[in-house]
């Protein structure tokens, strides 16, 4: 089942309860109305009678109450009959009335003979003996009628009951009606509510079909530049609209780095295959040659092993490398500790010396910094850089140390042919080398070991050159 069909049936079922609820109450409501209109009538309209027989009684100082004396044959009975006679021909037009006794019976008089059926309960007429006025509901052939019993009370003594009845049928008949069109009514208006829902529900549920096609067409097209168009009001629906548009833009961007990561990877193993062909072929080829018969000769075999020796301390260094970066990839993370950054740059300095002493390396900066590091990581990551200047440039290299807007700074600066933003824009991949290093020895792996280890530290490496003004590689530290 659909959320638009959900919807409507939701808020088309609440309607209906309301409608029902209220239909149920206004006919509850109009049906006592009816009914107590009926009661305070048939109350007002005995009170005249009451009082007339009460106050004849007294008039005429019959020892007897009047409705037993007009039973009687004679002038007393005549008199009586006379008195309540018109009390009851008043009432005649409308409703039934008829005068009983003290145990109900019924006053053998004719004017009561039309109104012999009406009935009068045991319980009704204890109460009516106890002074209390009574009323019933019962049922004739035309229809119900409502009894009204009210006691004629004379010397603090029930002397007689006055019976009022009225039929209920009009009212019943208006009842039926009204509920009859309450019942059309209430069906007609959620019978046009749920139509009138369908079409706004699907109005306001639109967008969410293009959102839902959207994840179609990029599910389908693996297309994440597809966007959502919804311009409508900034409500819930705008803001899943946006929601969505975000996700799918950091979806793009995760895709396009899996994509380039992938792209990466691929040219990482065919790089790695083709290094390690390399050396591999050279020592296949020089091993084929110790096997030869009848043998090499004797310089020649110290050649082969030499060049044995040299291939096989290049691959491991190789390995070594590929290694380091197979840690940095798996998210190996580094020890952090406080280190005194002056000594260990005077350090590496020191050893770069050795490896080159013709060279001029100056370290210069503040003694005093201390940054959160890797001592062994960065030492190697220093070592690195030095190494490429002493290798591509000629002239003097000066390493500083600084601290700007609290971070602390290490730069290594050489005097090499530098770089044109093209090998800039690569120059921190695996395996590439620009046009300048190919005559170098080494893989193209040392800065991509750079940038792993520095970004294991928290830090952050860069490099800035121009072409024939040197290179500057800038390492940025946090201090402790």
């Amino acid at each position: 089942m659909s959320i638009r069909l959900r919807l409507t049936l939701l808020y088309s079922a609440i309607l209906a309860l309301t409608l029902v609820i209220f239909s149920v109450a206004l006919y509850a409501a109009q049906a006592q109305y009816t009914l107590n209109l009926v009661r305070n009538d048939l109350e007002k309209a005995a009170e005249p009678i009451i009082n007339g027989l009460a106050h004849a009684q007294r008039d005429f100082g019959w020892p007897m109450p009047i409705p037993w004396i007009a039973q009687r044959e004679g002038p007393e009975g005549d008199q009586a009959r006379e008195v309540i006679q018109p009390l009851v021909r008043e009432r005649r037009p409308r409703d039934l009335v008829r005068i009983l006794d003290a145990e109900g019976n019924v006053l053998n008089l004719p004017m009561f003979s039309e109104t012999a059926n009406l009935s009068l309960s045991e319980e009704g007429l204890t109460h009516l003996k106890n002074g209390e006025t009574w009323e019933e509901i019962t049922r004739d052939e035309e229809g119900r009628l409502f009894i009204h019993n009210q006691p004629l009370i004379i010397n603090n003594e029930v002397v007689s009951i006055v019976q009022l009845a009225r039929s209920l049928a009009d009212r019943d008949r208006s009842l039926r009606s009204l509920g009859i069109t309450l019942l059309a009514g209430s069906a007609l208006t959620t019978l046009i509510a749920f139509g009138i829902g369908w079409t706004l529900s699907g109005v306001t549920l639109r967008p969410i079909h293009r959102i839902t096609e959207t994840a179609r067409q990029i599910g389908e097209s693996r297309d994440f530049s597809s966007r959502v168009q919804h311009s409508g009001p900034h409500d819930e629906l705008s803001r899943l609209a946006t929601t969505f548009n975000a996700m799918l833009e950091r979806l793009q961007d995760a895709y396009q780095r899996v994509a380039h990561a992938l792209q990466v990877q691929r040219d990482f193993v065919a790089d790695v295959s083709h290094e390690l062909r390399t050396p591999l072929t050279t020592i296949r080829g020089n091993l084929a040659l110790l096997q030869r018969q009848p043998p090499i000769p004797q310089t020649e075999q110290e050649d082969v092993l030499n060049d044995l020796i040299d291939e096989s301390e290049r691959l491991s260094r190789l390995v070594t490398d590929l290694l380091t970066l197979a840690r940095a990839d798996a998210g190996r993370k580094l020890e952090l500790a406080p280190v005194a950054l002056a000594p260990l740059v005077d350090d590496v300095c020191r050893q770069a010396r050795l490896l080159a002493p013709e060279r001029d390396i100056a370290c210069t900066g503040a003694d005093s910094l201390t940054v959160r590091a890797n001592e062994d990581a960065l030492k190697q990551v220093l070592l690195i850089l030095l190494d490429n200047a002493i290798k591509h440039a000629q002239g003097p290299i000066h390493v500083k140390l600084d601290e700007r807007d609290d971070q602390v700074i290490v730069q290594v600066q050489d005097s090499g042919p530098g770089m044109s933003p093209a090998i800039q824009q690569r120059l921190f991949d695996r395996f590439h080398r620009g046009d300048t290093a190919r005559s170098t020895p080494g893989f193209g792996l040392g800065l991509s070991i750079a940038r792993a280890l520095i970004e294991s530290q928290q830090g952050t490496i860069g490099v800035e050159s121009t072409p024939g003004a040197g290179s500057a590689f800038t390492i940025t530290l946090m201090p402790v």
